[in-house]
């Protein structure tokens, strides 16, 4: 029993063995029946949608290509959204790589025999599609996909609120819609490469989703219908201001946006409260000067009134929103002063120091600047240490800033300018810091001399190079005070401190040249005649003394100040215009035609009545 099992077991083994080489067999047999000619594509291949099965590689090429020419202008229809944009091959120059799409075809069924033969039947039965390399021109892609864009794009609409009148509607948000630039390029490549037509394609397209919806708003919406339904009251220390519904609407900001929520805001609310400020608002004042007769009293500070804007707002809107007790309250607080009184009492500023002034003169555009520069000077404050600057406190001479055009010096010649006079200002400056004893650190005098000036004690000034500053050398603040009325303008230094005693020089002049000259041509008067216009003025030096004493009689400084002044032009007009020609002595009387028996002898004109062309020729000078 053993035995006779191992032998048939030992037989089946034998069996199967010879049962698999027949399989393995018959199998190589249908793989080398269905193998075909490796220079061959296989069945059932096809290539940007054509069938290149059984053809060479030459032949699949030339069919290939043939079909591109053919299809090349032929449009596909693409739709995004609700267009439709018929384009071609040619527009984008897309062009494909047949050659190595055919080589990955002839790869795929490249296998030995056998298997190259099962490779032709999977393809045969089951089918391949094969994609060639693409090419396309970058900017005729680009330039055509923004224009879909620019057609197809959307963005999203937020639900919102809109007043109607007196009435709120909620309006429903929109979804928007985005064209995927990137997945559409590949799409419109892709399609335009295969060689079938006649189909629409689709470009990808995203939507832009609404983040605040109805719903959202209904709460909100809610809250304006209440504020609008009835009016309110605003009270303050017993005034109070009635709100009727309209005015509600104006100052009521709906939601927009990503918001959610209603506001007393916005532009309606903005005016309306820059009215109501002007009303109740009052600025701080702060302490200063007053200064009279060479007296000076300290003004105390006096703090304002400032509405609180985004509180009161928030209390209008409460009681807006509010079914009972509609009525908020205006919310007022203090605004304190930049300088206190203690501050101004603080600057020792005590008495007058010193006080100058000049007469008016000029145009009425000069006179005009010189209180223009007055006003502007006036209350400037320098503290112990600090340097006054007189371009700095008036600033820039301009027509927008109240000044005018009149005579200014401009090297040694007076022409037009704007701001023309304000030297005036510094120079009666200049006087005041003199008799103030204080230390004068930039002074400029004219390029010509002045008369109404006090002698070698001129300034001048040129916004923003030439300029006129004094060092506070005192160890109190200073008050420049400044005031003009109709004969001139007047400027004052107050200050504190230990009383200076300032001793002034006589000043003395020496002539340095004498008028310079200047010719002009005048045709109304005769050769050889002058007139003078201007006299001018000889130019000259001028010298003076400043002594400046402590009151225990020291010498604090002890300065010459020497002024050059260039003279004026001496203007002289010369005569151009010819000299008459003088009448001819004793004339000849004419002949008497009736007793005259004889011609008269010629008469030979002189040089001077020949004609130009017969006059002998005059020596050049």
């Amino acid at each position: 029993m053993p035995a006779s099992r191992g032998r048939s077991g030992r037989a089946l083994a034998r069996a199967l063995v010879v049962s698999a080489l027949l399989l393995a067999v018959v199998a190589a047999l249908v793989g080398l029946a269905f193998a075909g000619s490796s220079a061959r594509v296989a069945e059932g291949v096809t290539i940007a949608g054509v069938d290149v099965g059984g053809l060479t590689r030459g032949e699949a090429i030339e069919l290939l290509e043939a079909r591109a020419d053919e299809v090349a202008r032929t449009p596909i229809v693409f739709a995004a959204g609700e267009g439709r944009y018929p384009i071609t091959a040619a527009t984008l120059g897309v062009e494909a790589d047949w050659s190595a799409a055919l080589d990955t075809a002839l790869a795929e069924t490249s296998g030995f025999g056998p298997v190259r033969g099962y490779q032709r039947l999977q393809k045969r039965f089951f089918g391949t599609e094969i994609a060639p390399p693409v090419n396309a021109y970058t900017a005729a892609l680009e330039y055509k996909l923004g224009q879909i864009a620019t057609a197809t794009d959307r963005p999203h609409v937020e639900a919102k609120l809109v007043r109607r009148g007196l009435s709120i509607v909620v309006l429903p948000g929109q979804v928007g819609q985005t064209l995927e630039r990137e997945a559409a390029a590949d799409t419109l490549v892709r399609a335009l490469a295969r060689l079938d037509r006649g189909r629409q394609v689709a470009l990808p397209l995203s939507l832009d989703p609404v983040e605040v919806t109805a719903s959202d708003l209904a709460p909100a919406a809610r809250k304006a219908r209440l504020a609008l339904s009835a009016p309110v009251r605003l009270e303050y220390e017993g005034t109070r201001w009635k709100l009727p519904r309209w005015r509600i609407a104006d100052l009521l900001s709906l939601p927009s946006g990503t918001a959610t929520d209603i506001a007393i805001a916005g532009p309606g609310a903005d005016a309306w409260f820059a009215r109501l400020r002007k009303t109740v608002e009052r600025p701080p004042v702060d302490a200063g000067f007053r200064t009279s007769d060479g007296v000076i009293a300290i003004v105390p500070a006096k703090p304002g009134l400032q509405v609180d804007v985004p509180v009161t707002a928030e209390s209008l809107l409460a009681a807006a929103t509010s079914p009972t007790g509609r009525s908020a309250t205006l919310v007022v607080t203090t605004s304190e002063p930049r300088r206190s009184t203690e501050d101004v009492q603080a600057m020792g500023i005590e008495r007058r120091l010193s006080t100058y002034t000049t007469a008016n003169a000029g145009t009425y555009n000069r006179i005009t600047n010189l209180r223009r520069g007055t006003e502007l000077l006036n209350g400037a404050l320098v503290p112990p240490g600090g340097t006054f600057s007189l371009n700095e406190r008036v600033g820039e001479r301009t027509l927008e800033r109240g000044f005018l055009p009149a005579p200014v010096i401009i090297g040694d010649e007076y022409e037009e300018d704007v701001g023309g006079g304000v030297s005036q200002v510094a120079t009666t400056l200049f006087n005041a810091a003199w008799e103030a004893g204080v230390k004068i650190v930039e002074r400029n005098p004219h390029s010509l001399f002045i008369s109404r000036y006090q002698l070698g004690r001129d300034a001048t000034v040129n916004y923003p190079d030439l300029d006129l500053r004094f060092l506070n050398d005192t160890p109190k603040w200073i008050l420049v005070s400044s005031s003009w009325n109709d004969g001139g303008i007047t400027v004052a230094l107050y200050g504190g401190g230990s009383e200076r005693r300032v001793e002034s020089g006589e000043a003395t002049v020496r002539i340095t040249d004498p008028p310079r000259i200047r010719r002009t041509s005048d045709p109304t008067l005769q050769r050889g005649t002058e007139a003078v216009d201007e006299e001018g003025s000889d130019g000259r030096v001028t010298s003076v003394t400043r002594t400046v004493y402590d009151d225990a009689g020291n010498v604090l400084s002890d300065e010459t100040w020497s002024t050059t002044y260039r003279g004026e032009y001496r203007i002289i007009r010369v005569g151009t215009k010819p000299v008459p020609k003088p009448a001819p002595e004793n004339p000849k009387p004419d002949p008497d035609p009736k007793t005259e028996t004889t011609p008269a002898e010629p008469v030979i004109p002189s040089f001077e009545e020949l004609p130009e062309a017969a006059a002998p020729p005059k020596p050049r000078p």
